[in-house]
């Protein structure tokens, strides 16, 4: 009888644990999107790819109710590429812009912090709204468009900038009772434009001292409205292993003043290890396209690009209704448009309390 008994608390904490599990996978899957969306820097291919960030930011749920998720990513913008290749910044100083007619502007680094926090309802099984409120804190440094890749030179409009201010706001709205299992959804959604597009910084042009504005595609907000879509499958290899994929479509509906930025692609792939009680191991594969910066108040030459990262991560559960999750993301492939400045790894740390 006692066998009988202890076999039946098996089969059910085992069912516990798959469910569980499947839950952790949707969400961190939704969560890998953060780093994913276009505008973020005005290298805009390289500021960094899913973790998840999206961390796009949906937080997939298996259960209704409510659900708040504070997450921190770090993005060190400190390398130049062009095309598939590092290059030093003595030689990039040579190259010419075409947009401009001149020399490349060298960007020094770009340093982000993003802090992201997620609202997620879920009304059952079925349909769930998910409204990510961005904060950006940014440094961002250049020599212009007159030094020799290492020194300023006059009339290059070279600048520093400190950004501390409201981004984007998110609000996507989710679907997933295609099948009885609920493992297959669809996201659909709006980038909203409630960050500034206005933001200075302060210029170290001796020729043209004061405020100056900061390039469009570092400031905190696009200034356009962008529609978002994907769908998403996740299903089980094993009884302990978890595979998930998602797919992730952004492109601007409007223009502001002269700025629109570039479409973009971002699919993702992981493997979830479901087979500990309090923690899950994940690593995922994540791609992501990106087109050009439009309009004259643009830089249409270096932005764009083509990304695979992968990105290992953990996530643990502290109680049954806190659970902490942590992401490094290492550039696996990377094929950018002119010269952009690009890191060496993105880190995210999370945590997310269910009501």
């Amino acid at each position: 009888m006692q066998d009988k008994r202890h076999f039946a608390q098996q089969v059910k904490k085992t069912k516990f644990v798959r469910t569980l599990f499947n839950c952790i996978a949707a969400s961190i899957m939704a969560a890998s999107t953060v780093l994913l969306s276009p505008g973020d820097a005005r290298a805009c291919a390289s500021c960094g790819c899913t973790l998840n960030s999206d961390w796009q930011n949906e937080q997939l749920s298996c259960t209704p109710g409510l659900k708040m998720d504070l997450r921190w990513d770090f993005i060190d913008q400190d390398q130049l590429r062009s095309g598939t290749k590092t290059i030093d910044p003595a030689t990039a100083s040579k190259l010419p812009d075409p947009q401009t007619g001149g020399t490349e502007e060298i960007e020094k680094y770009t340093v982000n912090n993003y802090y992201t926090l997620g609202i997620d309802y879920s009304t059952g099984r079925d349909w769930g709204v998910n409204v990510q409120v961005l904060w950006i804190n940014r440094n961002h440094s250049t020599l212009g468009t007159e030094s020799d890749g290492y020194t300023p030179g006059p009339g290059g409009g070279q600048y520093n900038s400190h950004t501390s201010s409201l981004g984007d706001i998110k609000v996507m709205g989710r679907y997933q009772g295609l099948t009885q299992r609920h493992n297959v959804g669809v996201l659909f959604g709006l980038k909203l434009p409630t960050g500034s597009y206005t933001d200075t910084g302060t210029s170290t042009d001796p020729t043209a001292p004061g405020p100056v504005p900061i390039d469009r595609g570092l400031q905190p907000g696009t200034g356009t409205t962008d529609v978002i879509v994907g769908a998403y499958y996740t299903d089980g290899l094993s009884q302990n292993v978890n595979y998930f994929a998602q797919a992730l479509y952004q492109k601007a509906l409007d223009s502001r003043d002269q700025y629109k930025p570039g479409e973009g692609l971002n699919l993702t792939v992981g493997l979830l290890y479901a087979g500990f009680l309090n923690f899950s191991p994940l690593v995922q594969l994540n791609y992501r396209y990106v087109v050009h910066d439009e309009g004259d108040n643009a830089d249409q030459v270096n932005t764009g690009g083509t990304l695979l990262y992968i990105s290992p991560g953990i996530t643990a559960s502290i109680s049954p209704q806190v659970a902490v999750y942590g992401f490094v993301q290492v550039p696996v492939y990377q094929d950018l448009n002119g010269v952009q400045l690009a890191p060496r790894y993105t880190a995210s740390l999370g945590v997310r309390y269910s009501f």
